[in-house]
């Protein structure tokens, strides 16, 4: 392997982690691979990354098994314009889902839910769109906070919201596995050079 090769997802920084790795394996490049959307496998299963920087759900078997090892979770928030009414409400207390019930949420969330009023028909965007539409009043956007950071504009106000968190996770092919990799987990883990995995 001549370097290795990390994707990351957007709102993920994987600064800290690259410095970790540079200072331990001077010799052996890492190549930071920023993607637009959030395509949790597509990069592994066409060789692109040899790890993945990623958020679950991600299918951990198919086409072909996948190590996972999660590393933290994201607080969802729901991003909406200035003049919402949620502006009013308390930064730090979590939205009830029921206050949502007659919202058109702009992009659909990875758990399923739906406000309770009939949906608008919103074409497939990214989440950078999705929070530009958030600000235009048209509807709402439920996002990690990270993601809500990364695009923030000043004509919204994100909250956080009663949802289970994303978890954000380290992923690489089994069939890949190598030092190499193992390695790579140690930085993100924490470990020190030479400890005991």
């Amino acid at each position: 392997m001549q370097q290795l090769r990390v994707a990351f997802a957007p709102g993920v920084t994987p600064d800290k982690w690259a410095r970790a790795w540079r200072e331990r394996h001077p010799r052996l490049p890492l190549r930071l691979l920023p993607l637009e959307q959030d395509a949790p496998r597509a990069v592994l299963d066409d060789g692109t990354a040899d790890m993945l920087l990623g958020r679950l759900p991600v299918d951990l078997d198919s086409p072909s098994p996948l190590h996972c090892v999660r590393l933290y979770d994201e607080v969802p928030v729901v991003v909406a314009s200035s003049e919402h009414f949620l502006a009013a409400a308390d930064a730090d207390t979590p939205i009830d889902l029921a206050e949502l019930d007659g919202e058109q949420l702009v992009l659909p969330h990875p758990s399923g839910w739906t406000p309770k009023v009939e949906q608008l028909d919103f074409p497939p965007m990214s989440v950078k769109d999705a929070i530009e539409v958030a600000a235009a009043g048209t509807g709402v956007v439920i996002v990690p906070m990270s993601l809500a950071r990364l695009y923030h504009r000043k004509d919204v106000v994100q909250r956080p919201v009663d949802l289970p968190p994303t978890t954000v996770a380290l992923l690489w092919r089994r069939d890949a596995d190598s030092d190499v990799h193992q390695d790579f987990v140690g930085v993100v883990r924490g470990r020190r050079p030479r400890s005991s995995r």
